[in-house]
């Protein structure tokens, strides 16, 4: 089998660079290890400059019209709103966080993907790979063997492709484990609003989903493998809002996962490229991550189908030096989230006092804002 670009991994990341690659009319094969549906929901909000890379490859509206648009990101102690954080002001078309789980994400983008004529080989192991001066060679776990002009590693942290390529993923990992949890909520968390819930017992983030559902996460010690209803509500019942409780009415899904913060040391080793958790890890504050991985594929498809038109080599190195500083700069950001976060508990008093004065101050919402929406990035007039 041959393909111009091979790429592996079928997650958001990996979904939209074939929609971009096919799109601009060249020769893609996507492979992934997992069976159809396999995957479990894990992000769940995409941003305002996500919607915008996404818009000319007709999936924008399509995620914007099934997500739920929630115009402001708050941080709260308990009741008291420390930092509101609107997105309601600033200038795109997308002026939400959209709040829609990966699984529809991913559904949305591979209808895309079909629309164009594209699929995906699946179950499809990936076992080895070599490279030359003229394209990579991918052996597949049956034998099959696909040579490809370039290769795209979107396989996620434990990355097959990065570390067959011998590219290092430098950095370390938080010590607090977190609980992730689909629920259906009765009581005072809002249902059109993000919010990180600061206390003296920890953080919990409450994320409003489709279908009446909200997305809960939360450090902790020592999470069990499979959080359950007793746990969350504890959560709630200890970090959330007190005026008016948080009630766990139904758990329809919950994990555990320990964060890592992590960047390869380069997103480019000659004809194989990284993008999205491949090439970068990192804390979900903020919820950066998928957001990142997108915005990785939008610019690394684009710069592939431009070098196989034609265009110099030299645009992939330009691929990889420009996307390391905003990988950079998202780690960075939700590192300094997390800390705040998971601040000792004789620090958080100071802690709450600091962000409730920064958040009077217009300026200092308004910058959150572009860094969280993802505006930031984009590229200078």
């Amino acid at each position: 089998m041959n393909a111009e670009v091979l790429i592996v991994g079928a997650g958001p990341v990996g979904l939209t660079a074939a929609i971009v690659l096919t799109q601009h009319g060249r020769n893609v094969v996507i492979v992934d290890a997992q069976e159809g549906g396999a995957n479990t929901s894990r992000a769940a909000v995409v941003h305002s400059r996500t919607l915008e890379v996404l818009e000319p490859y007709g999936v924008a509206d399509r995620l914007a019209a099934h997500g739920i648009h929630a115009p402001v990101f708050t941080i709260r102690d308990r009741d008291r709103v420390l930092l509101p954080v609107p997105f309601d002001g600033l200038p795109t078309a997308y002026p939400y966080t959209l709040m829609i789980s990966q699984a529809d994400t991913e559904a949305h983008l591979l209808a895309r993907l079909h629309e164009l004529g594209g699929k995906v080989i699946r179950p499809a192991r990936v076992s080895g790979i070599e490279q030359d001066a003229d394209g990579v060679t991918a052996t597949l776990d049956d034998g099959q063997v696909i040579h490809a002009a370039y290769l795209i590693g979107a396989d996620g942290m434990n990355s097959t492709v990065r570390q067959s390529a011998g590219i290092g993923f430098s950095g370390g990992t938080y010590a607090e484990s977190f609980v992730l949890a689909d629920v259906r909520l009765s009581g005072g968390v809002p249902d059109d609003e993000v919010v990180l819930y600061f206390s003296p017992a920890g953080l919990v983030v409450a994320a409003p989903l489709p279908g009446g559902l909200h997305r809960i996460v939360a450090t902790v010690d020592e999470a069990p493998r499979e959080p359950g209803i007793p746990l969350v509500q504890h959560l709630l019942d200890t970090r959330g809002p007190e005026a008016e409780p948080a009630r766990v009415q139904e758990l329809i899904w919950s994990s555990r996962f320990r964060v890592h913060h992590r960047i390869a040391d380069t997103y480019r080793r000659g004809r194989i490229l990284l993008a999205g958790d491949a090439a970068h890890v990192h804390s979900p504050a903020g919820g950066q991550g998928m957001n990142l991985g997108i915005d990785d594929a939008v610019h690394l498809g684009e710069t592939l189908a431009r070098v196989l038109d034609g265009g110099p080599d030299g645009l992939l190195d330009s691929y990889a030096a420009t996307r390391l500083p905003h990988a950079e700069q998202v780690v960075a950001l939700a590192g300094r989230l997390t800390k705040l976060a998971t601040a000792a508990s004789g620090r958080r008093v100071l802690r709450n006092l600091v962000l409730a004065v920064a958040g009077r101050i217009p300026t200092v919402r308004t910058r959150l804002a572009w860094q969280l929406s993802g505006l930031n990035r984009r590229p200078a007039a």
